[in-house]
């Protein structure tokens, strides 16, 4: 494919969805070119601030490990109902990397700008507001105030202001928006014990009716969410007032803070011809679960690998096509997720409030529904997925437990002697061989299958002690077929090169 005037790909918004996806798009040697309509950066606030593990993996992959090393990990959740804590959970470790990390928003851009300083395929254009889009079977023109400008291909990571590329593109964005606001409050504050945990509050007598929310975060600050009332304007004496009726007369700074409503919506496309939709963009969610950035992420990176699979002529056009199959039903998945929270958070009805009021006060653990935190979704059902009876997906696992590996899954990240599992898994396709397979057979037939970047390995190869076949339960006949955004596309009992070749031709889109 011929080189277009301006850039392979024009990324629409440089918030932190648009910034992974231009670096994960370099990575693969795309030319992209990042376009926003603001005249820099805006660093105030924590906003965004609960990173999930597979998320930092994928930051790590781009060049900005930084913010898994920088950001606090914190390791244990309480929920309190009014004055009494009805229970507590601590993620299970896996691999290296923690759980998740607490880092504000604002630090994550600037690590992210830091990476696409470096990054010469990278040019980033403040100061442009895009107010079109128009396609044609070649390309992508993106019109701007100050000209058009042209790419093969188009991904709009605008945030939730960007109903006008939406309309656009004839994507409606339907959904709800509710009622009560959200106060929330960066304070720096010696807090000790706080400082590894979150904790969640019902019906605290400091803020009756409704909940509080508090995080730790780096250097000594915390982040505060209070739900207020619809109507309530809070002045800085109630921000002194209900900071005080949590931390006491410790000293403290208030660094930033803000109102906000949540909504629950979802574009009915992400994927329209030639431009993409990843982010807010997409879909929105209330963040209790932090389900917001860490859904927007790997929206990034699977838009970033099958766009450079097809702009490097390893795959088909249709391979987009599973962009939008994969990525919105992780959305709605998402959306059906906190719009269930919100009900208990927010009840709406009578029945909906009595229901709420017997949970808490009747210590049904299992009922209380704080937001269950960010996991990925597993591609179980999608088309690039090759199903096998034998290793049927179980279901989601309990709060902060790990995942029993199946096809569609993504792929644990196992520690190796010669670093983590993840780590060989993003530079193309990957094929892990038992013992009893013929790893060199496999990669002489599957270099005439995909001129893709594919390595075949061994299990034994890797390691030696044979921990990580125990931990992926891989039998020594089996072929693992994983994609380069680390989920497994194929688990092949009695594995043989026609059979690996058809996993591959699948996840490639060509069946």
């Amino acid at each position: 494919m011929n080189a277009p005037a301006d850039a392979q790909v024009i990324v629409v918004g440089a918030g932190p969805v648009g910034q992974s996806a231009a670096l994960l798009l370099a990575r693969w040697g795309i030319q992209v070119l990042v376009l926003d309509r603001r005249a820099g950066r805006d660093s105030t606030g924590s906003k965004s601030i609960c990173q999930q593990r597979d998320v930092l993996d994928i930051w790590i992959a781009a060049g900005a490990g930084k913010i898994a090393e920088e950001g606090l990990a914190w390791t244990t959740a309480r929920t309190y109902y009014r004055d009494r804590e009805l229970f507590s959970w601590s993620f299970e470790r896996e691999g290296p990397l923690p759980a998740c990390v607490n880092i504000s928003q604002t630090r994550t851009e600037q690590i992210l700008d830091e990476a696409i300083a470096a990054q010469p395929l990278i040019e980033v254009r403040w100061g442009h507001e895009v107010t079109g889009l128009d396609q044609d079977p070649s390309g992508v023109t993106v019109r701007c105030a100050q000209r058009s400008l042209r790419a093969s291909y188009a991904l709009v990571c605008a945030g939730a202001r960007a109903q006008q590329l939406r309309q656009t593109l004839g994507v409606s964005f339907d959904g709800e928006t509710f009622d009560d606001q959200f106060l929330i409050c960066d304070i720096k504050a010696d807090l000790p014990g706080w400082e590894n945990e979150r904790r969640f509050y019902f019906d605290p007598l400091w803020n009756p009716g409704r909940q509080v929310l508090i995080h730790p975060c780096p250097g000594g600050t915390f982040r505060i969410d209070w739900q207020i009332a619809p109507d309530f304007i809070p002045t800085k004496a109630d921000i002194s007032r209900k900071i005080r009726q949590i931390i006491g007369d410790r000293p403290y700074e208030l660094l930033w803070h803000s109102t906000y409503r949540f909504h629950s919506r979802i574009a009915s496309r992400m994927r329209v011809g030639r431009v993409l939709l990843a982010g807010d963009s997409a879909h929105l969610v209330a963040p209790f679960g932090a389900r917001g950035l860490n859904s927007g992420v790997p929206d990034a990176e699977n838009a970033a690998w099958k766009l450079a699979f097809v702009l490097n002529g390893w795959a088909g056009e249709g391979l987009l096509e599973s962009y939008h199959a994969e990525r919105h039903a992780a959305a709605r998945e998402n959306l059906e997720i906190t719009a269930a929270t919100m009900r208990f958070l927010a009840p709406r009805t009578v029945a909906e409030r009595m229901r709420r009021r017997a949970v808490l006060e009747g210590g049904r653990v299992a009922e209380v529904d704080s937001g269950r935190f960010a996991e990925p979704f597993w591609y179980v059902d999608s088309p690039l997925t090759t199903p096998e009876p034998t290793r049927p997906f179980e279901g989601r696992p309990p709060k902060g437990a790990l995942c029993v590996p199946a096809p569609g899954v993504i792929i644990p990240d196992v520690g190796l002697p010669g670093g983590r599992l993840r780590e060989f898994c993003r530079d193309g396709f990957l094929v892990l061989s038992g013992d009893m397979c013929d790893s060199r057979l496999f990669a002489q037939v599957l270099g005439k299958v995909t001129t893709a970047p594919l390595a075949v390995r061994g299990l034994a190869e890797m390691d030696g002690t044979g921990s990580l076949a125990q931990r992926l339960g891989a039998g020594p006949d089996e072929a693992w077929l994983i994609r380069p955004d680390s989920h497994i596309a194929a688990i092949i009992p009695h594995a043989g090169p026609d059979s690996v070749a058809g996993a591959v031709r699948r996840v490639l889109g060509k069946q």
